[in-house]
């Protein structure tokens, strides 16, 4: 926590001339072919929001996504989907900075100098990397370095603040112990400051099925690219209130997993109205499932459109990205610099 400044400093006013210093966020994802509303609404709409408030770095993390079996031949396709549906949910190359982590090729050069004081043992515990190895018919080194890779992709930009969920948070932990350790053994003035998380609201979007998390590979997902049909389809299937048998029964708004997303893609007069007429069965499971299609295909619907005209410009978004990638390697040069200065090592010329 920040120290209590002085009396003189609290009373004392900025100068009109003077605008508060941005603090640096860093954020990734890996590509993996187009968004559910899962990614949507646990990060993309932070993501968004985050741009005017911060310098903002986003990385598409395809360096990431090699840790996995993959077709090569789609990897370019899934990094340019990607790329067009961050740009068709909001995200400005004028107001933040849009990359593909592999055309920085600074990011695996610190990543492999972070790891020489990376803690093995904080690595074996990392939670993902347990549960993605028991599932792997073979647990590559890569799996296991990871959130070393994280680090870098942070600690490159000198980013203090990452947007993370529940389940990034040990990754981001093992980053602060990271840096404590550069800084230790490499000296003052410290390098590298300790990354802060920007908490958001605990936000788990579960599956169609409302019992897994929704993800493309079980199919319990909405993408934010389907058709109107599609969604209207793929909603009338979602899990309900399992308590509720018969329309004349009432209902429990607060276990009903379609009653649950009403709330991101209506207005909270529209949310109340609804939950009340389910809880006094004045309405029933069908009634909610169409509003909540037709109000998921109204939010949807201007990314789609977005979405068409970005693809109906070929080489605007491989333009953008490559615009993005070079203002990033200006700063991730010259982090590197100080870098092998403090490392003892040759500079580069």
């Amino acid at each position: 926590p920040a120290s209590t400044p002085p009396a003189d400093a609290a009373q004392a006013s900025p100068s009109p001339l003077e605008t508060p210093r941005r603090e640096v966020v860093f954020s990734g994802m890996q590509p993996s072919g187009g968004f559910h509303i899962g990614n949507y609404l646990g990060a993309v709409r932070d993501w968004v929001a985050l741009q005017d408030q911060h310098r903002c770095f986003y990385c598409v993390v395809d360096l990431h996504a090699l840790t996995q079996p993959y077709e090569p031949a789609a990897m370019r396709a899934r990094v340019l989907d990607m790329a067009v549906e961050l740009l068709a949910c909001g995200i400005d190359p004028q107001k933040s900075t849009l990359f593909v982590q592999s055309q920085v090729p600074e990011h695996a050069e610190l990543s492999w100098i972070l790891s020489t004081v990376a803690p093995y043992g904080e690595l074996s515990r990392m939670t993902q990397f347990k549960e993605k190895g028991e599932r792997a018919e073979y647990v590559n080194c890569g799996l296991f370095t990871y959130p070393v890779l994280m680090a870098a992709d942070i600690l490159l930009y000198k980013a203090t603040r990452v947007p993370v969920g529940e389940d990034q948070i040990q990754h981001l932990e093992l980053t602060r112990e990271i840096v404590r350790r550069w800084n230790g053994r490499y000296g003052e003035p410290a390098l590298f400051a300790e990354p802060l998380p920007l908490h958001r609201s605990p936000l788990r979007i579960m599956g169609l099925d409302g019992k897994q998390k929704m993800s493309k590979s079980l199919g319990n997902y909405v993408a934010i690219s389907d058709e109107p049909d599609a969604i209207r389809k793929k909603i009338g299937s979602a899990f309900t209130d399992e308590l509720r048998l018969r329309k004349k029964d009432p209902g429990h708004p607060e276990s009903c997993y379609v009653c649950g997303l009403e709330q991101y893609f209506m207005p909270s007069d529209k949310v109340a109205e609804l939950q009340d007429g389910c809880r006094t069965a004045r309405i029933g499971c069908v009634d909610s499932k169409r509003a909540l299609a037709e109000a998921m295909i109204t939010t949807l619907q201007p990314i789609a459109e977005r979405k068409r005209q970005l693809l109906a410009q070929p080489g605007l978004v491989e333009d953008i990205l490559q615009a993005g990638a070079d203002e990033a390697r200006k700063i991730a040069k010259q982090t590197m610099a100080e870098v092998r200065e403090r490392l003892g090592l040759l500079p580069l010329r």
